[in-house]
């Protein structure tokens, strides 16, 4: 994928110094003809077409800020309501994820999900303890974090 950015980089430059006059929009419009040049050139290159993870990370942080905003409106409204009534516990989750990068990435978008903290991580890099403030509550939540978050993150690193 760096090989990719770089030659895209090259192309746009490339026209826009032979362009009459140097300008952000003849950079752009050499940045979009070096897309379809890597476009059409993508079975010659080992990885996929690098757009497509472009979007895949973009994906990755708006769902990162959505689950931020979320899980600190629900923390807030925990924190102001005049009797605490929680329930903290600990739970274990499974994954199917691998290497360190996946295992480290699930775990600190885990750790935003409302009133859940990763723990530990099992040596095999598997099973996840999690200590949740309202556990039948946070631990549903989690769940469901986890699928979003796996997917995203497969996407963006596979």
């Amino acid at each position: 994928m760096p090989i990719q950015v770089l030659i895209n980089l090259f192309i746009a430059f490339l026209w826009m110094f032979l362009q009459d006059e140097w300008s952000v929009l003849s950079f752009f419009s050499g940045y979009l003809v070096g897309l379809l040049v890597l476009f059409s050139l993508r079975r010659f290159f080992p990885t996929s077409f690098y757009p497509k993870k472009l979007f895949a990370f973009l994906n990755l942080f708006l769902l990162f800020i959505q689950e931020s905003i979320s899980s600190s409106i629900d923390i807030i409204r925990e924190v102001i309501r005049p009797k605490i009534n929680v329930t903290p516990g600990i739970f274990r989750m499974e994954t199917d994820l691998e290497g360190d990068l996946e295992i480290t990435l699930l775990a600190l978008l885990l750790t935003l999900t409302p009133g859940s903290v990763v723990m530990e991580v099992s040596p095999d890099n598997k099973v996840f303890y999690l200590h949740a403030l309202n556990l039948p509550e946070s631990k549903n939540a989690v769940f469901q974090s986890q699928v979003r978050y796996e997917k995203a993150i497969k996407e963006v690193t596979r």
